[in-house]
């Protein structure tokens, strides 16, 4: 699997771009790891990998999305630029930039450029990466872009609420490989499209097109308009972990996951303390989906001294993983509810609902799913776990076995499903 992994992608991709892949996220992100394990060692922490949504803004309007994609909420570019060199002063060098839509902010390449010492990967549906777009981000260099593809045409329609999504997100997606960016699909597994998109036939069809590497996560249902009927059940969780640790064993494209470590054990990047969001009005918040914030990157502090002395991240961290593995705001929106009052967290959303949001959910599993522990069959992504992408103690002290011996009952109690 790895050489032809290689293989493929020495073929296909500019050499300037895997060599910043290879430098600035590869080597130095490894670093940047470590610098995280020994801040921990001291007692403090900032994370080594930070997700920015850049702006609000989108065009499209997919089922379940809690970002308020009507306003224009966008951080400038000199914020955006001061907060990437403040990060990149403590070892920092991979970004994570969302939105809405990222290429709707109109300075986008613009912070690219002004960072060719980092490394970005820009979440996005494709739409706006015309020929001319995927030319500047291969002169660049130093991103990739991961396009977010939900079902084939049909299913694609009804989960992004525009139509001729799939082939709009394709186009987009031929022009970034036809460059030779590396260039990734990401996709939310929900009920509409687990039978379509998680299949080997799906990524052999990834591969054939030249796709470098996928992503699947999990739809979770959060926001105004969360769509229970597309949450997945807990042994479709499984189905999932078990179809992307064999896909990786077996097929040449890099699979991504963000929930387990090398045995197959849940994990949340917040709660260990490796990832944090910035959202776009410029508000720290724990996570994407945690849309409560105490503090800002517009700080005079700087985003490293304002992240490792918030209480209120935190207090966020701590209580999560004292209760669980996997997903606070799933399994207990209660403890999301008295952290934000315990801290008189702001509201960061426009439409100033987002508590009433939480009373509005139904507690469910999320990826801990004890005794269903799945472990990497490939040595790669064991040996890159083990050592820069595991819980790194943050659920040492939870005393997890009680709690997890119940939650082991209630599956039984459900049939796993």
């Amino acid at each position: 699997m790895l050489p032809a992994l290689a293989l493929r992608t020495l073929r296909s991709a500019d050499k300037r771009c895997i060599a910043k892949f290879v430098w600035n996220f590869g080597v130095k992100g490894m670093l940047s790891v470590e610098r995280f394990k020994r801040r921990l060692k001291r007692g403090e922490t900032f994370p080594p990998f930070l997700y920015l949504s850049i702006i609000n803004s989108c065009n499209l309007r997919c089922q379940g999305c809690w970002v308020d994609v009507e306003e224009k909420d966008s951080i400038d570019l000199a914020t955006l630029n001061r907060t990437i060199e403040d990060a990149q002063a403590h070892g920092n060098s991979f970004f994570g930039i969302l939105g809405g839509e990222p290429f709707m902010h109109p300075e986008l390449l613009d912070l690219l450029a002004a960072h060719p010492d980092c490394y970005f990967q820009i979440f996005t549906n494709g739409q706006f990466i015309t020929e001319k777009v995927a030319k500047r981000l291969r002169e660049i260099g130093n991103c990739t872009p991961l396009i977010s593809i939900e079902g084939r045409e049909v299913v694609s329609d009804e989960r992004r609420g525009k139509k001729d999504v799939l082939n709009k997100t394709l186009r987009g997606l031929d022009h970034c490989l036809k460059e030779g960016i590396l260039t990734g699909v990401a996709t939310s597994v929900c009920q509409t499209n687990i039978e379509e998109l998680l299949t080997e036939e799906w990524l052999q069809h990834l591969i054939k097109r030249g796709v470098h590497y996928a992503w699947y996560h999990t739809y979770r249902p959060v926001g105004p308009k969360m769509n229970m009927a597309l949450a997945l059940r807990p042994d479709q969780l499984v189905r999932v972990r078990r179809f992307v640790t064999d896909m990786r064993a077996r097929l040449p494209i890099a699979i991504i996951d963000a929930y387990y470590d090398g045995e197959g054990q849940a994990l949340c990047p917040m709660s260990t303390g490796v990832s944090h969001h910035i959202g776009p009005k410029g508000d720290i918040e724990p996570c994407p989906i945690i849309q409560f914030a105490t503090d800002t990157i517009r700080d005079e502090r700087g985003i490293y001294e304002t992240m490792r002395d918030s209480a209120f991240l935190k207090d966020f961290r701590e209580l999560s993983a004292e209760h669980t593995r996997g997903c606070v705001v799933l399994e207990r929106p209660d403890l999301v509810k008295q952290l934000v009052v315990k801290h008189g967290a702001r509201d960061t959303t426009v439409r100033g609902t987002a508590l009433a949001e939480l009373d509005a959910m139904t507690p469910r599993f999320s990826q801990w799913l004890p005794g269903e522990e799945i472990p990497e069959k490939h040595w790669m992504y064991r040996i890159a776990k083990k050592y820069w992408f595991s819980d790194f103690g943050a659920y040492r002290k939870a005393g997890h076995a009680q709690t997890a011996a119940a939650k082991a009952k209630e599956l039984i109690a459900t049939g796993r499903s």
